[in-house]
């Protein structure tokens, strides 16, 4: 992405860590959700997500969800970036391109996981596109090596350089937003050919971080958006953040008192809708 004048981004990435090598930030497990393996492939699921959909929590009171909406989508990883404490989101249809530079080549995996978040956001209105300029999101698949130098190709030297020395990087995903704070275009960089598990981890939280839940900092245990949950894909409790952000009556620009305001009305249709999608019994 090329941050333009006057205009505030911001980046967030998931991290490399020591001991296996990559910190891996997953999303939280769908209970009856699908295995997203490439068309025609008959793939077993990693052990890591298995172990993750048998783990995950599935109830949360108001106020869980309430403390991670507020903690994730208010405040940012690299505040200087964008330090505004409002509520960033499109306000319009979401289209994105997916450019493969990379082997394998994943844009199935890609579009699987789109059609997965599309279904379970109610209000949001994503889609793949096959025009590049008719995307607004733009999701690069790369190799691995190749990272650090697709980081420097869309950023620039100096901006590239600060971006992989404070996050060192194995995935990264970057806004760009207007006065108001309506996302006006995303980034994702996912590198295609460090395992099953880490191209899932990587390709759900860099996708919904790009639609505005942008506080990788936050302390909340169940959300995704946190740099120590090791889980895999759309989770419950992250389906719940992603629902009040899209819906019309929280707007790009709110301040944390207006929402505060907004959500008694905005939670019930929120866990009815997150219900209806997952099959849980009211």
């Amino acid at each position: 992405m090329a941050l333009q004048r006057g205009t505030p981004g911001r980046i967030t990435a998931r991290p490399i860590s020591a001991g296996r090598g990559r910190r891996i930030v997953v999303a939280a497990a769908l209970a009856a959700a699908a295995w997203l393996a490439p068309a025609g492939a008959s793939f077993a699921e990693p052990a890591e997500i298995a172990r993750a959909r048998a783990a995950e929590r599935k109830s949360f009171t108001d106020a869980e969800i309430v403390e991670g909406f507020l903690k994730v989508t208010l405040g940012a990883e690299l505040r200087a970036a964008d330090s505004a404490d409002r509520i960033r989101k499109y306000d319009r249809p979401v289209r994105v391109y997916i450019d493969n530079r990379a082997r394998p080549n994943r844009r199935k995996q890609v579009e699987a996981a789109l059609a997965d978040i599309g279904r379970r956001i109610g209000h949001l209105d994503i889609a793949v596109t096959p025009r590049r300029k008719d995307a607004n999101m733009l999701v690069t698949l790369v190799r691995d090596r190749d990272l650090a130098r697709t980081i420097r190709s869309f950023y620039g030297a100096e901006r590239a350089r600060e971006i992989l020395k404070s996050l060192e990087p194995q995935c990264l995903s970057g806004i760009r937003r207007d006065e108001q704070f309506r996302i006006l275009h995303s980034d994702v960089f996912i590198v295609a050919d460090a395992g099953e598990f880490i191209f899932y981890d990587c390709a759900y939280e860099e996708i919904l971080q790009a639609l505005g839940p942008i506080n990788d900092d936050s302390s909340v245990p169940w959300t995704m958006f946190k740099d120590d949950v090791h889980m895999g894909f759309f989770g419950l409790y992250d389906q719940y953040i992603l629902n009040i952000l899209y819906d019309p009556r929280i707007r790009p620009g709110m301040t944390r008192d207006e929402v505060r305001a907004a959500l008694p009305q905005v939670l019930p249709d929120v866990r009815a809708w997150v219900a209806k999608v997952n099959g849980i019994a009211k």
